[in-house]
């Protein structure tokens, strides 16, 4: 195993074990994948049948686009897994890391007709970023798999309807703290849906948010300053407090 592979196993088990210390996991079910680098498309997933506080950089099941093991392993890949992630690293080069939860607040948006609304601060991130998949039953028919895509597009974060939510990412660290928001959002805004009449921000101030968000400068005003450290210096909180909380996942 090269060291680059080694690096990437370790961040995608430091996802796993943060996903799991925040809640966001459904016992050994749900999946986060992350491509490797080279053309064969080889990309890392759950060992289907531990729980995400268990798994460990070694422990990760390298497959390729059809879920068959690249290499010898004793763990099973989880179906709908392959089918989901699959489907998304084949058809989108930029989603280097796939993200998928079925989370009590994530599922109860994803079940409101409205969807996501720009309620707070935290779900003006993704105005104008997210997509949405009707449900079709457990994602376990390959044919799912190109209206899965079509409805993605190029969106960086997707509702799966009466399902739960989809994020990605050009690396881990993007990938992660685009589903750590785009989870504090639904949950704010079930939050203020129970207390009452939402006051949603004018659609220009939704838009101008966003840019700030995702494209510093673009659009920039007089004065605006921008944050572009911000992602690496919360990733690397995030793994401070995985030493503290959760080590070994680097094993």
């Amino acid at each position: 195993m090269n060291a680059t592979e080694q690096r990437l196993r370790q961040e995608l088990a430091a996802c796993y074990r943060l996903i799991a210390h925040f809640r966001m996991s459904d016992l050994i079910f749900t999946h986060i994948s992350l491509r490797l680098p080279g053309p064969e498309h080889h990309f890392l997933i759950n060992p289907y049948g531990l729980l995400f506080d268990e798994i460990t950089a070694s422990s990760l099941v390298k497959i390729d686009l059809q879920g068959r093991p690249v290499e010898p392993s004793p763990h099973p890949v989880n179906p709908a897994g392959f089918v989901i992630h699959s489907a998304i690293h084949a058809a989108r080069e930029d989603a280097h890391c796939v993200l998928h939860t079925h989370t009590r607040a994530g599922c109860a948006v994803a079940a409101l007709e409205c969807g996501l609304l720009p309620v707070n601060q935290m779900s003006m991130e993704f105005y104008g970023r997210v997509a949405y998949h009707a449900y079709e039953g457990i994602a376990l028919d390959m044919d799912e798999q190109q209206r899965l895509v079509a409805d993605l597009g190029d969106k960086p974060v997707m509702i799966l309807r009466n399902h739960g939510l989809l994020a990605t990412g050009g690396s881990v660290a993007e990938a992660f703290l685009r589903m750590y928001y785009l989870e504090k959002a639904c949950e704010i805004q079930l939050a203020a849906q129970i207390a009452g009449q939402v006051i949603l921000p004018p659609a220009e101030v939704c838009a101008h948010t966003e840019r700030q968000f995702n494209a510093p400068g673009r659009g920039l005003k007089q004065g605006e300053l921008t944050d572009p450290d911000a992602l690496q210096l919360a990733w690397a909180a995030l793994l401070r407090m995985l030493e503290r909380v959760a080590p070994g996942y680097q094993d």
